[in-house]
């Protein structure tokens, strides 16, 4: 269930300290040690997967249920007024730690954290056409 290398895997196993937010038996949360606001949350399976797509399904409707309650606990406590969720897959998209997890985030406004640079389409057609591209590649 486990990888025995995997800073994650790890933590929930307490041979790397953390500071724990919530646990039970399929999510573990807690702080980010490089937080991108205070309050930054890591949730994340307690069955280890590379990244999202061998995220097995009960482990993933499990942590979503985490969210909806740490999300607002965050929140509060930060006394932000919203947070973004933000989930990493592979390195060229930002992932660092090869364990599923996602990020809560509270925000605040002007609290200086940016998400990303548009790139608007040049045309409604170069859209179409990236649209039929993604629905041929999944069939």
């Amino acid at each position: 269930m486990q990888e025995k290398d995997c800073l994650f895997c790890r933590i929930i196993n307490g041979e790397i300290p953390s500071a724990k937010i919530y646990e039970d038996e399929y999510v573990y949360a807690f702080l980010d040690i490089a937080p991108g606001q205070q309050g930054h949350t890591l949730v994340i399976p307690k069955k280890h997967s590379e990244n999202i797509l061998g995220l097995d399904l009960v482990y993933g409707i499990k942590i979503i249920e985490a969210i909806q309650k740490i999300a607002p606990a965050v929140m509060n406590a930060m006394g932000a007024e919203g947070f973004n969720i933000i989930q990493n897959n592979n390195e060229v998209a930002g992932q660092t730690v090869f364990h599923t997890h996602f990020h809560i985030i509270p925000r605040k406004p002007q609290d200086g954290m940016g998400l990303w640079s548009p790139k608007p389409y040049e045309t409604m057609e170069k859209m179409q056409e990236t649209a039929k591209k993604i629905i041929k590649a999944l069939q």
